[in-house]
């Protein structure tokens, strides 16, 4: 019974090819989705993907590589000229310095399966230049020739360079501070 159960699960995870299979990013029906806080509010956005890839192997992640168009960093809560500037100082060199900086990537070195779909994703992202290593929590399901990914993740900016407003940085910033860590929400649609 317990062999029965074993090769079902095998069979969910499945590729259904049993040996390597590449899935290429539709980076338009994918979503990468942003927060960041501050003392006295939040800001949210979004941000496109350029490109990427899964790569499974029997059925199971093994690797991947995405890369964000860092020059399409948008906010989502405002509009007009607060928007505006917004959007324009995330793109300085105060924050992600996209002139200099155009792309963000992450590689997945280690997926930790954690049951049926579920992983433990470990992997570098460099962001300005600067990579560190992160681990998060992600769901994939692979239907009909397609992967659908999800994931939380929370990333700390200030490992990166990225100072302005950072009470890591700067003292007596009262309720100007902007918190370190800002939150993704990625929604990933891949195909063969």
């Amino acid at each position: 019974m317990l062999q029965s159960i074993v090769l079902s699960l095998a069979m969910l995870v499945s590729s259904g090819e049993g040996t390597e299979a590449n899935y290429k990013v539709d980076t338009k029906a994918s979503t990468v989705e942003w927060l960041g806080k501050k003392v006295t509010g939040q800001h949210n956005g979004l941000v496109n993907l350029k490109e990427g890839s899964f790569e499974f192997k029997d059925g199971v992640l093994t690797g991947g590589t995405f890369t964000v168009d860092m020059t399409t960093i948008v906010d989502s809560d405002m509009t007009g000229e607060y928007k505006d500037k917004l959007e324009g100082h995330l793109k300085s060199d105060d924050f992600f310095g996209v002139a200099k900086y155009p792309t963000s990537v992450f590689t997945i070195t280690k997926a930790v399966p954690q049951g049926p779909g579920k992983y433990k994703v470990v992997g570098n992202i460099t962001i300005k230049g600067k990579t560190e290593e992160i681990q998060f929590p992600a769901t994939l399901e692979e239907k009909d020739g397609k992967v659908t990914g999800t994931a939380s993740l929370t990333i700390d900016r200030s490992k990166f360079d990225v100072r302005y407003g950072s009470g890591s940085f700067f003292d007596d910033l009262g309720d100007k501070t902007i918190y370190d860590d800002f939150e993704l929400t990625v929604n990933i649609v891949a195909s063969k």
